[in-house]
């Protein structure tokens, strides 16, 4: 039975702690978010070809984020619980599980990007000049798409071992890098020729350099787990089921989301290039509201582990409770925020008068659709996790977006040739449509598991 909303904030203990990770959390996600932000503000004021461009390229950096995502949450879920447990040599353990993962995803990305960025950016658009632009942008980002992985397994470990706050400034301070980059080798500032499009991926590349450097220095530090090589080649069995247990489900899931995600980017960017440009600006806005829930879904995954691992169960689920309440809370937030900055985006960024129709028209989508987001992804990513019921997101996900949501979209686009909202629309349709079914499925339980073991 879920609390009555009057209780909600009744629990000022629990709230407080939930904050003091869910900001520094949420603002490193801001932090990332910006970059993408700053790159479709600035390269928009060069043309809406360039901004759709990088817009659809680094739909390949996403799939990547994706799969490193799945690594460290499922660092993050067993690292909390033995975190909560007071047992610091498993996770030393389950450090070099994730980096061993990690580096081999950043290497197959690398070598994509870098010999083949042409063959990718076709499956996003069929515009020679989008290819040709996005295909530059790919071949210089690669060299930080081979560093990502890593800098991303030492900031995971980080928070698990409650070093939140190192984390965010690791992230804002190689966000500041890269925005300021940006502007100096986009449009050629103090005496460095105007790069366009490359100067974008090249200061992605110096700002993720730097982002990997102050990360290994500060393991360095007192009180901070510091990588042991030696652990890339270590093999605890148990605990590498135990790993993969969480991590699998975790896995399959974001590459199912990741792909069927950027498939609609796909969809729509086939379109025309009007409906690429207007939907590269609405996902900047949405990347940027989900920080909210971002921040707030890891916080709750190591809250709620933190109790399970310690054997609260009880306090756990009485948690999770609030929790629900919670992210609908947000979600109505999120919805209220999206609408509010359309006139904004209108007045600032150059776009043609049917882009502009396109835009307006997605946000008012986009608002609904972030409602089911953020309680989805809160409850999913967060309270599901942290007890290992990762198996739900993932075949939620098969039904709402494989089943529904993308042949809805590709048949309004390619087959019925329905308007470009309509098809967004469609798009839009799985975090909502499985709504009702997450509720019924969180009210079973199921997540309320000790996983450590003795």
């Amino acid at each position: 039975m879920l609390l009555r909303l009057k209780t909600l904030f009744d629990d000022k203990q629990f709230y407080q702690k939930l904050l003091v990770i869910a900001i520094p959390i949420g603002l490193q996600n801001l932090m990332l978010a910006m970059v993408a932000a700053a790159d479709a503000v600035m390269l928009g004021k060069l043309d809406q070809n360039s901004m759709a461009a990088v817009s659809l390229a680094t739909q390949v950096q996403f799939i990547q984020t994706m799969m490193i995502a799945a690594i460290t949450t499922g660092m993050g879920i067993l690292g909390a619980q033995y975190w909560g447990k007071n047992d610091k040599k498993v996770i030393d353990e389950i450090f070099g599980m994730g980096m061993r993962q990690a580096i081999v995803v950043s290497i197959v990305f690398f070598i994509a990007c870098a010999f083949y960025p042409h063959l990718l950016m076709k499956f996003f658009s069929n515009d020679p000049s989008l290819v040709s632009i996005g295909s530059d942008y790919l071949r210089i980002a690669s060299w930080s798409y081979l560093i990502f992985g890593i800098s991303q397994c030492y900031l995971a470990v980080m928070k698990v071992s409650e070093r939140v706050k190192r984390t965010a400034w690791v992230s804002s301070v190689t966000v500041i890098i890269n925005i300021i980059l940006n502007a100096i080798f986009i449009f050629g500032l103090l005496g460095v020729p105007a790069m366009g499009v490359r100067g974008a991926a090249v200061a992605t590349v110096i700002a993720r350099t730097f982002e990997l450097a102050w990360s290994i220095s500060s393991s360095y530090e007192k009180g901070f787990i510091r990588f042991v090589p030696k652990m890339l080649f270590n093999w605890n069995k148990n605990l590498t089921l135990d790993y993969l247990k969480c991590t699998a489900p975790i896995m399959a899931s974001y590459i199912i989301w990741g792909v069927g995600f950027t498939s609609y980017t796909a969809i729509v960017g086939h379109l025309n290039s009007d409906a690429a440009a207007a939907n590269s600006i609405a996902a900047v806005v949405r990347d940027l509201l989900c920080c909210i829930c971002n921040g707030f879904s890891c916080a709750a995954g190591i809250v709620i582990g933190n109790e399970l691992g310690a054997g609260q169960l009880k306090q756990a689920k009485h948690h999770g409770d609030k929790l629900m309440l919670f992210s609908f809370l947000s979600g109505f937030f999120c919805t209220i925020v999206m609408i509010s900055t359309i006139p904004a985006v209108l007045s600032y960024m150059k776009l043609s008068d049917r882009a502009q129709g396109y835009l307006v028209g997605m946000f008012i989508i986009m608002a609904i659709y972030m409602i089911g987001r953020t309680v989805n992804t809160i409850m999913e990513n967060g309270v599901f996790s942290a007890g290992g019921d990762t198996l739900f997101d993932t075949y939620s996900l098969i039904v709402s977006m494989w089943c529904i949501a993308l042949p809805c979209a590709y048949m309004a686009a390619f087959w019925l040739k329905f308007p470009v909202l309509v098809v967004y629309a469609c798009t839009c349709l799985d975090e909502v449509g499985k709504l009702p079914w997450m509720i019924h499925h969180y009210l079973k339980y199921k997540w309320v598991k000790n996983l450590t073991r003795s």
